[in-house]
């Protein structure tokens, strides 16, 4: 997802530094050119010699390089960087960064670079806290700095508490927010429902489906990856929801459609991929229902219809988009749908298409509008959600030139 891009990695003098060989690893994994430059404390702890060899770059240090005659390296490098990550950062680089002091390779780099700048300061606790690197941090913030909070727990110096830098998989994600897609959905809002409902029959039993949440989960990463606000409505899922959303934990669907329909007005963009279920136990036994000779029937009551409730109750600017699984006539069901429910997408797939449903990494989808059937072929659901986002981002454009 990086790939054509420049990340320039500085990593400076702490215990911490070893992590920064694991993100330029991560990174390369990304398609990323890695840039690292380090300060002269930081060859204390780890060689760059590790560095070039993971990111097939060499390593500066220097603050001039003597092999270029015609043009001085960190304005070079500066020119061509997409993205700098200082990870870790020192108190000291802190406080030089916030005030223009570059007196090494790193800072005077730093200053002539005018891309997005992320910053993971790790350090004693003491001196995280202390009043004046506060101070250092908010300025750098005032600059248009993102300064990653660091992690809690033991540190190298045996104390506990805040200071520890983030594991390179958490640096990582920074970075692919920031860089990876182009930030088009930016000051939007973005409802996104996921996962499975849970309809309890006693304190042992419930009523469930098959579904992941992987769906919902892939349009809410290319949501935020896009610069969006993004609520992810989540059932009990069977995979993580993605970093950076606001996760909203529910089980049942009276959960589900309570949580949906009082954040509904204030969203641009709704996707109901959740797997709401349609029936749930007409009545609720406080004790475990002990089996009996014979067969047991039990008795269901229609669950609420979000779907239907956010047609009926929409901003005439909204989008709203609706999922819908078939095992047969999957377009005429669907586009029934889009009709009785008011809405102005519907994503279809068929169970029964090799690489589509519940559980799969991939994906094989019609999106239905009014204007027709875009049928999107198998592919990733991570490229299925930014091909959906494409097309709400469409209807979105064309409601904006209609007012």
């Amino acid at each position: 997802m990086l790939n054509g891009k420049t990340v320039l990695l500085g990593v400076t003098g702490g215990i911490a530094a070893y992590k920064a060989a694991a993100l330029a690893s991560a990174l390369v994994k990304l398609r990323a050119s890695v840039e690292v430059v380090m300060t002269e404390h930081a060859t204390q702890f780890i060689a760059p010699l590790t560095f070039e060899q993971l990111t097939g770059n060499r390593v500066s240090v220097d603050t001039f390089d003597r092999g270029f005659v015609h043009q001085v390296e960190h304005i070079s490098l500066a020119r061509r960087t997409d993205l700098v990550m200082i990870a870790p950062a020192t108190a000291n680089v802190c406080a030089k960064l916030a005030h223009g002091i570059a007196d090494d390779m790193l800072t005077t780099t730093v200053l002539a670079c005018r891309c997005p700048k992320l910053i993971a300061p790790a350090m004693n606790t003491n001196m995280y806290e202390n009043p004046v690197t506060q101070d250092n941090l908010e300025t750098l913030r005032h600059y248009g700095w993102e300064v990653i909070a660091p992690a809690s727990g033991r540190l190298a110096c045996g104390d506990v508490g805040a200071g520890k830098l983030p594991e390179p998989e958490t640096l990582a994600q920074y970075i692919l927010r920031t860089l990876a897609l182009p930030h088009d959905l930016a000051g939007k809002r973005v409802l996104v429902t996921a996962g499975p409902t849970r309809e309890p029959l006693d304190p042992v039993r419930y009523l469930t489906n098959r579904s992941t949440g992987k769906m919902g989960c892939a349009i809410a990463k290319m949501a935020m990856l896009r610069g969006a606000a993004v609520t992810l409505v989540a059932g009990p899922m069977a995979v993580e929801p993605p970093p950076f959303v606001e996760v909203v934990p529910i089980e049942t669907a009276q959960e589900m459609f309570d949580a949906v329909t009082s954040r509904a007005s204030g969203m641009d963009f709704i996707f109901k991929a959740a797997a709401v279920a349609d029936y749930t136990p007409a009545d609720y036994h406080d004790e475990k229902v002990k089996k009996k000779d014979g067969d047991l029937s039990i008795p269901l009551r229609r669950t609420q219809d979000i779907l239907q409730y956010l047609g009926s109750h929409r901003r005439a600017e909204q989008v709203i988009c609706g999922f819908s699984m078939e095992t047969q006539n999957l377009l005429e069901n669907s586009a029934a749908k889009l009709e009785k429910k008011s809405v102005d997408m519907i994503c279809a797939n068929n169970l029964k298409v090799e690489g589509a449903g519940f559980g799969t990494d991939t994906n094989v989808i019609s999106v239905i509008t009014k204007d027709g059937v875009t049928e999107l072929p198998l592919q990733s659901k991570d490229s299925a959600a930014n091909a959906i986002l494409n097309i709400a981002a469409g209807l979105a454009n064309q409601k904006g030139g209609a007012e």
